[in-house]
């Protein structure tokens, strides 16, 4: 079943059925990059300063929204939709302030080989994809959007993944872009085969928006492939509750399904989400479809997003109402990723208020006051490098589940033994 607005913009489309609807390539085929379709497809017309201003923007930062998103568009309220601002350009894109980089993240500094990014010790972030369902207008690579010189070619992904085959301290490994899911399906399935190739690499993870602007794109056949490659992690980008619609709930579920692990990704943007009751909202949404809040971003210092900036206070101030007032597994990480590399840095309240050599001082989440007493005889294990001679036990391999003793051993099946022989046998001493 469709919505009464997206049966409006389907027949002002090209009057096809509701299957084309669920079509992800026809979805792709129709994204909205011009007002005048906006406008049509709405049936709303824009005040003139907004249309004036809508040229001047798109020649820095292209439009593009899918047909499926732009049908969630509250046309009664635009001026305060979490939709309309996160999918249409605004004049304040153009306001670059001083602080402002292309780079903030020092990605293409980072990259000892192009398109992928070695920031930390074992996990690297591959881009193979600079194509998006829909042009975020908060996105932190707005250097990329639309710039078809970027587009990853199959040789750049392969010397992407030659550099981690001969990084053997790599184990995990980020496929972001653009949206890895907008790759085709047989193309994914070719980067995460010759990534499971190599022996050291023991986690991949995706980063897509598409379950929450192009659900469609979470097909079967994506699905079936994706579940060859355990351990799969995925993690989405959700920033408000109504983005969670039964069109995304059901892609969610699909991947649930499959065994993927899910996470989510917000971005904390002014008159969008940065709000308790709307945080608070969507992590409980999230939960309810099987998807962990990972991490809440502090808006990065891309050009042009001053106005979806807020100051770091109005992230506390989130973690505040939810810590302690929500379960623990709904609260994510608030995190700053650091201007020139610096990485995440994790921005939390402090609970911590004081300690001394016997004690330390907490408060929690209603203020109450209370302290934890430090070990009267703790002795801390002197570590001198000599490995060989430690008291820990530094044996790091799993625990064997199936150690057969005595005659089990010559019963099972998953044991070599074929005789038991007592210690100091004669006949065995005699052989010398």
């Amino acid at each position: 079943m469709l919505t009464q607005s997206q049966h409006k913009i389907l027949n002002e489309i090209d009057g096809s059925s509701v299957r084309n609807w669920k079509d992800w390539k026809w979805q792709l085929r129709h994204c909205i990059k011009d007002l005048d379709t906006f406008e049509t497809l709405l049936d709303i017309r824009l005040p003139e300063t907004l249309r004036r201003q809508f040229k001047l923007i798109v020649e820095k930062f292209p439009m593009s929204i899918t047909p499926y998103y732009l049908s969630l568009i509250d046309t009664e309220d635009l001026e305060n939709d979490p939709v309309f601002k996160q999918s249409f350009p605004a004049i304040n894109e153009l306001d670059v302030q001083s602080t402002d980089m292309s780079d903030p993240l020092h990605e293409d500094r980072d990259s000892p080989v192009p398109g992928l990014t070695h920031r930390y010790p074992d996990r690297v972030l591959l881009l193979i994809s600079n194509t998006c369902a829909m042009y975020c207008r908060h996105c932190t690579r707005k250097r990329r959007v639309g710039d078809r010189d970027t587009i990853p070619s199959r040789e750049q992904i392969m010397k992407g993944i030659e550099y981690i085959r001969d990084t053997p301290q790599v184990r995990d490994v980020l496929l972001s872009g653009g949206d890895p899911f907008l790759l085709s399906t047989d193309y994914l399935d070719w980067i995460l085969i010759e990534l499971k190739k190599i022996e050291h690499v023991e986690v991949i993870r995706i980063g897509t928006r598409t379950p929450a602007v192009l659900p469609y794109r979470i097909t079967d056949e994506l699905v079936e492939m994706l579940k060859k490659h355990h351990p799969l992690w995925i993690n989405t980008h959700f920033n408000h509750p109504r983005e969670l619609t039964a069109s995304s709930r059901a892609a969610l579920r699909k991947l649930a399904d499959a065994g993927i692990p899910l996470g989510n990704q917000s971005v904390l943007l002014s008159g969008v989400n940065d709000c308790p009751r709307i945080m608070r909202s969507l992590v409980h949404k999230l939960v309810a479809n099987r998807v962990r809040p990972y991490y809440l971003y502090q808006c990065d210092l891309s050009e042009g997003l001053s106005h979806f900036r807020t100051p770091v206070g109005k992230g506390i101030e989130i973690l505040e109402s939810l810590i302690g007032h929500t379960s623990g597994f709904c609260v994510p990480t608030y995190v700053i990723d650091a201007p020139a590399g610096g990485g995440k840095i994790p921005v939390m309240p402090n609970y911590l208020i004081s300690w001394s050599t016997n004690k330390v001082v907490l408060r929690n989440y209603e203020g109450v006051i209370t302290t934890y007493k430090e070990p009267d005889s703790y002795e801390p294990t002197f570590c001198d490098r000599n490995c060989k001679d430690c008291n820990l036990q530094l044996s790091l391999e799993d625990a064997g589940e199936f150690r057969a003793v005595g005659i089990e051993k010559l019963l099972a099946d998953y044991d070599d033994t074929i005789a038991l022989v007592p210690r100091n046998n004669d006949r065995h001493r005699r052989r010398g």
